[in-house]
């Protein structure tokens, strides 16, 4: 690999504008690869054994083709597929680990949806756990809960069929990718387009 110029400063408040055309011009290049390092994390999700019907690799392609074979739009498509990619290393608050990748991509809506679906995923087993299955309630007032409640019951909850004709990831790839491009850099990041909570 050739040998790049590198910054000098040893504190951002030291740095130049020659510092950060260098970190840019770095940034540029190791963000083109994200979408790739994203579908690396997605098959760390395709397990051996795991107790469900199928392993949530397969219930990520699932619930993604579920919404595509529903007319959703190619965002909801792609939050579809993503939307369990933080369990490989927050499983007990994945929903918010995948909306925070997703955030700067996505509509307020797509954010909320995919930070909230675990609670609202609760609905269908939460009873099972000794847990509350309608804690989702407290949310019944945000103008996003029909929407949550619509994509959990029909491409979450039941995306754990067998038999079910998933579509593959090179299919959703192209999805993935045009959405990953709409950002824009430094300036659309820190504001994330939106100011969802």
């Amino acid at each position: 690999m050739q040998e790049r110029e590198k910054g000098t400063w040893k504190s951002m408040a030291e740095a130049t504008q020659h510092d950060f055309d260098i970190v840019g011009e770095w940034e540029q290049e190791y963000n083109a690869g994200l979408v790739d390092r994203l579908f690396d994390q997605l098959r760390m999700l395709d397990e051996v054994w795991t107790p469900y019907p199928i392993n949530r690799y397969q219930h990520s392609l699932q619930s993604a083709s579920r919404a595509y074979n529903d007319g959703a739009d190619e965002e909801t498509v792609v939050a579809a597929l993503l939307h369990d990619i933080g369990d490989v290393i927050a499983p007990y608050n994945h929903g918010e680990v995948a909306a925070a990748i997703l955030k700067p991509y996505v509509s307020e809506k797509t954010y909320w949806i995919v930070k909230h679906h675990c609670v609202f995923q609760g609905y269908y087993y939460n009873h099972y756990l000794g847990g509350d299955r309608l804690a989702r309630e407290k949310y019944q007032h945000n103008p996003y809960y029909e929407d949550c409640k619509y994509f959990c019951h029909n491409y979450d909850q039941n995306a754990f069929d067998e038999s079910y004709p998933s579509k593959s990831l090179s299919f959703f790839e192209p999805m993935v990718r045009r959405l990953f491009a709409r950002q824009t850099g430094h300036l659309e990041l820190n504001e994330y387009r939106h100011d969802a909570t």
